[in-house]
Order: structure tokens, then C-alpha cells, then sequence
């Protein structure tokens, strides 16, 4: 009688920004402990041209095999022919569940997975747990983001989710970790690529990201208007933080939307997070969770921010923005 089949939560790689951006190490985290939870291996997959080091990172980092398709031809992201290789690397080894970061590439690879395999997909997730039937339970915001929804795929396989950058922490380098690394020739069969690259170039990042800052500045439609709102810029100077925005200021074009916070937007997880006329819509607040500290200033007591703050404070905004600018000031000049 053939042994039973190895359960498997697997990981896609997505390496092309690794020192910026964690999404794989975090969901790989994640990852582990759903493993512990169902008695299953947590795998990466990569695709690419010389990647043995992201390999050697993955393993460092809870990974405890790693599926690897390594050709030139792999050299550039190409959405078709990832999507296919995951597809049939999918079908022969049958994982219970596949995690992708809800990266701009992720966004766009992991429904075409999902559609391939015939399976159903969580997009943009805020959490991930395991329920007692052993069912992976996806948390994603719903309606609007008045909801936070739990879900889950009772018959199909594997199951799908793909999750913001900093929703969870990463494990710490470790290594002395080892792993398995099963090397998959590339089909010689794919299709020809609709899409040709023909030349790429890295955008560089100015200054701290704003997930990665220690002081986060939030301001909502509560600033009262768009000047109000731009002396947020000048507050998280102050104190060696960055700016971020809710979806009602970036649909007023009070500032762009890399600075949207929320299910759409980004993930923050300051020490202190600073919350200026924010209602606290699920959407937004589902961003926040890994915030050590909420300071909420808002005229409505009752908002849902003001619920959630550690430090909740009934005042104008705006008022209250530029009462602080002029205190920090005083105290740097004397």
C-alpha cells in the first residue's frame, strides 16, 4: 500500500526586491506555524537565473524545501510562463495550500494560478489561521471594508491566498538551517510568450518606506482640507517619521496614493503610530494591527479609531497638528 501523501503549504518566491521588500520571509513565518498545525512541510517555490542565494535565504528563513526551475530563458518575470510552471508543478505535487505576496506581480500571477487549477483565491488577506477541521481560514476585508470576512475552501486544492507585505514578522536568519532543494528542469513545451521584455530598470527608493518607519503619521478626511492636511509632512519630519493617508484623502488628491494605508494600500507597523482625524474604517484599520502605540486625535469620541488607540484624544485635528508642531520647535530651539 503506497505511504500517504506528504501535506505541503508552499510559498512562491518573489525576489526581485528582497532587501526592500520581506513579503516571502513574512509569509514563510506564517507559514511555519500553519504547518505545525496540520503536520505539513512548508516549501518555497522560486523560478528564475542564478538564484541559488534567494534559495539559501528562503531555507534561512523557515523554508524546508525549495522547489527550484532555474533556466536564463527565466530571467525575467513573465507572468504566462510563471503561471503555467506553477500550475504544473501544482498538479504533481499536489500542496494543501499556496501563499503569494499581494505584490503588483503577485496580484496579477496568483488569480491566474488559482483559474488554472480550478481552485478559489483569497486576495489581499490580513490574516491567516487554521480552523478545527484543519481548513486554512482566510481574513480579508469585505463590502467595503465594513466587514472583515473569514474565509474558507472546503472541497478544492490547494488553497489560495495572497497576502499584504507586513502583515506578519518574519523568522530571524538562521544559519544553521537546512533544507531540501529539488532542482525541476524547465519544459521545453511552454508556449511562446506573448509578451517580450525588453528592457528593465530598478526604481530606486528615497528615504524610509513607509511600512518600515518607526513613526507613522496618518491623517483622514477629519484634517478638514488639503493645506491642513500637508502639515502632517511637516509634523512627521519632526520626528524622523513618514506620512500616510487614508482612501477618502488619496480620492481628494490631498496627497498620492503611496501613502494609502489600508487593505488597498500599506501595511504599517510603527512603534508609534499618530492618527489625525481618522473615522477607522475596517478597511484602514486592518493595516494597523502591528502598530506598539496609537496616539488618535479626532473630534468624535465614538469614532472606531478612538476605540483602538492606546492615547485617545477629543480635539480638532488640524488644531491640534499644528499645536504640537509649534511645541516640538520650541523644544529643538531650546
Amino acid at each position: 500500500m503506497a505511504g500517504k501523501k506528504e501535506r505541503s503549504i508552499w510559498v512562491f518566491g518573489d525576489y526581485r526586491d528582497y532587501f526592500e521588500n520581506r513579503v516571502t520571509l513574512q509569509l514563510l513565518s506564517r507559514a511555519n506555524e500553519l504547518a505545525g498545525k496540520i503536520k505539513a512541510t512548508v516549501a518555497a517555490v522560486v523560478f528564475g537565473n542564478n538564484v541559488d542565494e534567494w534559495v539559501g535565504e528562503y531555507i534561512a528563513h523557515g523554508a524546508r524545501k525549495v522547489y527550484v526551475i532555474e533556466d536564463p530563458a527565466l530571467q525575467d518575470y513573465s507572468m504566462e510562463t510563471y503561471s503555467i510552471l506553477m500550475e504544473r508543478l501544482a498538479r504533481k505535487h499536489e500542496p494543501e495550500i499556496i501563499l503569494v505576496g499581494a505584490t503588483t506581480f503577485g496580484r496579477e500571477f496568483a488569480p491566474k494560478v488559482a483559474k488554472k487549477l480550478g481552485t478559489g483565491l483569497t486576495a489581499d488577506c490580513v490574516g491567516l489561521d487554521i480552523n478545527k477541521e484543519g481548513l486554512l481560514v482566510q481574513m480579508a476585508p469585505s463590502f467595503g471594508g465594513n466587514l472583515l470576512a473569514e474565509i474558507v475552501t472546503p472541497v478544492h486544492r490547494p488553497q489560495m491566498s495572497t497576502v499584504r507585505p507586513g502583515t506578519f514578522q518574519e523568522i530571524p536568519h538562521d544559519n544553521q538551517a537546512a533544507g531540501d532543494v529539488i532542482r525541476v528542469p524547465l519544459p521545453r513545451d511552454l508556449p511562446k510568450d506573448r509578451l517580450r521584455v525588453i528592457s528593465a530598470k530598478r526604481w530606486e527608493q528615497t528615504g524610509q518606506r513607509l511600512e518600515d518607519a518607526k513613526v507613522v503619521v496618518c491623517g483622514g478626511r477629519g484634517m478638514g482640507s488639503r493645506a491642513k492636511y500637508k502639515k502632517l509632512f511637516e509634523l512627521a519630519e519632526l520626528l524622523g517619521g513618514e506620512v500616510g493617508a487614508t482612501r477618502p484623502v488619496v480620492y481628494s488628491k490631498w496627497v498620492d496614493e503611496e501613502a494609502l494605508v489600508g487593505q488597498a494600500g500599506k501595511q504599517v507597523a510603527p512603534e508609534v503610530l499618530f492618527s489625525f482625524g481618522v473615522s477607522g474604517a475596517i478597511q484602514h484599520t486592518a493595516a494597523l494591527s502591528e502598530a506598539d502605540f496609537i496616539i488618535a486625535v479626532n473630534k468624535n469620541a465614538n469614532a472606531a479609531m478612538m476605540k483602538m488607540a492606546d492615547v485617545a484624544i477629543v480635539a480638532d485635528a488640524g488644531q491640534l497638528c499644528t499645536a504640537l508642531i509649534r511645541e516640538l520647535k520650541d523644544r529643538i530651539r531650546h
